[in-house]
């Protein structure tokens, strides 16, 4: 690169595009990859980006407009002409930047960053601004190289070689690589895009990006790779940055097991390291609250002793934790949800925070921004509990570089981030 990052602080504005409808995957854009909105990683890849000073979506819906916001980003209201089947990406950036102008001059460079490539590096933002801002070229857009042999239909059902001679094999060490444009990001010098209304213009450029970051969700079968790579490409979470914990009781307080004596009653087992993890986000005034679908005594002498709120018979827990948020004024975003299995889908879809043990069902490890290391009732809660207060500890030793709000996790699991 051409300039430090330091340099280049602030440079660029990050507008992300993110539509309301959806023909070929409804509603995608709040899909969950990793427990975390795909605006939501889209917002978070581009807020650690150390030369992006804003971040703007751009949307005609209501609820990814919320989303956007509880991520960090600012938003820009779409008009409906820009968000029809076909409007272009374009028009939606230029649009953005025209009300963005009102406010003040742009910066040099606009970065357009798509909602829907789940694993962006901030690394290469700042590496593709870099280059626009060092007139290294006009517009700088993600690729991944490509040495495939491509073949193009003749039209009498045939095929001849594209990009090739089909009569010589060359080995990939002696074909000059050719670029797959990503369509994960594009830099583009903003008066020359402005001027060119097209997102490609004057002196172009790939900035290459690793293979496994290619990915694009458009379809189920996007998604399904997706999903397959999320815990590859992710990188562990070591802190939890959250308001409040919430967490099931059977098969997280415990191992999912009881046993029951000659009078019916229930016994369980649960383990002390969870008790004084809870103690410990007590005394650092993060509230703690025990949410079951089951009605019994000993969910309710549990929570008296650890001192914790609890909330018993809520088989919809959903709305029961949406309450219990509102009364305490804590935003959803701001919460841990700690569930094992498939009851506590729905509340860790309402949180920023979504987390499974370690011997949760597939389905919740899949819906998981944290899967844990440790099982039900052998020191889960602890374990949250540990990565809660290191955030703290995180903020209280001064400032620090932005992380995404919703995600990337403590699981092997872009970079930082929220849904």
């Amino acid at each position: 690169m051409a300039e430090s990052k330091t340099d280049q602080r602030g440079a660029a504005v990050a507008i992300i595009p993110a539509r309301g409808g959806s023909k070929g995957l409804p509603g995608k854009n709040l899909m969950r990859l990793g427990g975390v909105s795909l605006v939501g990683r889209a917002v978070a890849a581009a807020r650690a980006a150390r030369s992006i000073g804003a971040v703007v979506v751009t949307t005609d819906d209501e609820e990814i407009a919320r989303v956007a916001r509880a991520a960090g980003a600012a938003v820009v209201d779409r008009p409906a002409e820009f968000a029809g089947d076909t409007a272009s990406s374009e028009s939606a950036l230029l649009h953005a930047l025209d009300e963005l102008e009102i406010d003040g001059p742009l910066p040099a460079v606009t970065l357009f960053v798509q909602a829907t490539s789940p694993f962006i590096d901030p690394a290469d933002l700042d590496a593709a601004v870099a280059r626009v801002v060092s007139h290294e070229a006009d517009s700088v857009f993600a690729a991944v190289e490509s040495h495939a042999f491509v073949w193009r239909a003749a039209g009498d059902g045939s095929v001849f070689g594209a990009n090739h001679d089909a009569a010589v094999r060359h080995r990939r060490q002696e074909r000059e690589p050719e670029y797959r444009e990503t369509g994960a990001f594009t830099a583009m010098r903003t008066a020359g895009f402005r001027a060119a209304r097209h997102r490609f213009f004057g002196r172009i450029a790939p900035q290459v990006v690793p293979q496994l970051h290619g990915v694009d969700i458009d379809t189920a079968a996007d998604l399904v790779v997706a999903r397959a790579l999320v815990d590859l490409i992710d990188r562990p979470v070591r802190t939890v940055d959250v308001d409040a914990v919430v967490t099931d009781f059977d098969g997280v307080h415990t191992d999912d097991t009881a046993w029951i004596d000659t009078d019916g009653r229930e016994l369980v087992r649960v383990s002390r390291s969870d008790g004084q993890g809870v103690a410990r986000l007590r005394a650092a005034g993060i509230p703690v609250l025990v949410l079951s679908a089951e009605t019994n005594r000993v969910v309710a002498a549990r929570a008296a002793k650890l001192g914790v709120d609890v909330l018993q018979g809520m088989h919809d827990k959903a709305p029961a934790l949406a309450e219990w948020a509102d009364a305490r004024g804590i935003p959803l975003e701001r919460i841990a949800y700690l569930g094992n299995d498939l009851g506590d889908l729905p509340a860790m879809a309402l949180v920023g925070w979504p987390a499974a043990v370690a011997d949760a069902a597939p389905v919740v490890r899949d819906a998981a921004r944290v899967v844990l290391e440790s099982r039900g009732g052998d020191g889960a809660v602890r374990e949250l509990a540990d990565l809660v207060l290191a955030a703290r500890e995180r903020d209280a030793e001064g400032p620090h570089a932005s992380a995404p709000t919703e995600r990337p996790a403590a699981r092997p699991a872009p970079q930082g981030a929220l849904a």
